[in-house]
């Protein structure tokens, strides 16, 4: 069962508005908003305003608290009404000048200053010596924070709205698994359509050369690279200079294991739906391509929900995974 509350005029009462079929749930991984729309008929006796706060469960779990910012209403009196979790207050501009800081405790204080509800903050580790975000969105600051952990310690962390604490995990805790403890699998049968790629012309280096410029105006290149791939594909370099509190070599070899395989993206549609899965979620991916085979993990870049009376659908996309032949 699907049941959406929103707050009243001034938040003294709760309302269960009459919503029309086809509640739309949607996030991201990265720097979006996570995003609930749907549509009422208009009540001149319990009128809707922007900033109220809205609730929406799933046989009773729950699945998105945010707010309301925008109201769009028609000839026939019928209101689509879009809200947003917290993570729309991250699309605000501000300066920040800090040291010694890993990526956690800056989102906690940032967080702090804006009032945000924190839940889970996961520790990230790896201390960013300084950091300089002039006029720059609290994503964004965010987003480079969490890049470079993931760059210097093959860490990678997913921060999310979850009804209505601010929460960040480590991806190896995001893995998505059913009621009987087994993980969640889509295949080719779950949905209606599928498209699979598999390519090199994106994020795919099998060289890695980092540069730090010395005090003394000398440079120090820190270089690695996957010799059959490079004879594979040709040189595909990644190119960066390094801050002095990174260790350059380090940095080269990780960057290496991330980035030295093909990119596969899958998108899905009309997935059986699941409220455990999200943007950030890692779900086991069994596709069979006729000369080849797709067993493994894959993390949703994207995931949309639709609920419509008794039905539950979900539209996917997905990054990541390797080929078994």
């Amino acid at each position: 069962m699907t049941e959406l509350m929103v707050a009243g005029e001034g938040g003294s009462e709760i309302l269960l508005p009459v919503v029309q079929e086809g509640i739309e749930w949607s996030t991201e991984r990265r720097s979006v908003p996570g995003k609930l729309t749907f549509q009422v008929k208009k009540d001149p006796l319990h009128p809707l305003e922007e900033g109220a706060a809205v609730q929406l469960r799933v046989d009773g779990r729950k699945v998105f608290f945010g707010f309301i910012f925008t109201l769009k209403t028609d000839r026939e009196d019928m209101i689509a009404v879009t809200a947003y979790d917290q993570l729309r207050y991250l699309k605000n501009k501000d300066t920040y000048v800090y040291e010694n800081m890993t990526a956690s405790r800056l989102i906690q204080m940032i967080a702090d200053d804006f009032q945000l509800n924190t839940g889970e903050i996961r520790d990230t580790g790896f201390v960013i010596g300084s950091g300089v975000e002039d006029n720059t969105t609290l994503f964004d600051m965010i987003e480079k924070a969490l890049d470079q952990t993931l760059t210097n310690s093959g860490e990678m962390f997913v921060l999310y709205d979850d009804f209505g604490s601010l929460t960040l995990k480590n991806i190896s805790d995001m893995y998505v698994r059913n009621n009987r403890d087994e993980y969640l699998v889509i295949s080719a049968a779950s949905g209606e359509n599928f498209e699979y790629t598999s390519s090199i012309d994106s994020r795919t280096y099998n060289r890695i050369k980092l540069v730090y410029e010395n005090e003394d105006g000398k440079r120090d290149v820190y270089i690695t690279q996957h010799g059959e791939n490079c004879n594979r594909w040709g040189v595909l370099q990644y190119f960066d200079t390094l801050s002095g509190e990174e260790n350059g070599q380090a940095k080269a070899d990780t960057l290496l294991s991330l980035y030295n395989r093909k990119t596969k993206n899958l998108r899905i549609q009309n997935v059986m739906g699941d409220v455990c899965v999200r943007a950030g979620s890692l779900v086991a991916v069994d596709l069979d391509l006729g000369d080849m085979r797709v067993q493994s993990f894959m993390l949703v870049e994207q995931a949309k929900h639709v609920f419509k009376l008794n039905e539950h659908f979900m539209d996917l996309t997905l990054r990541g995974g390797d080929f078994v032949v």
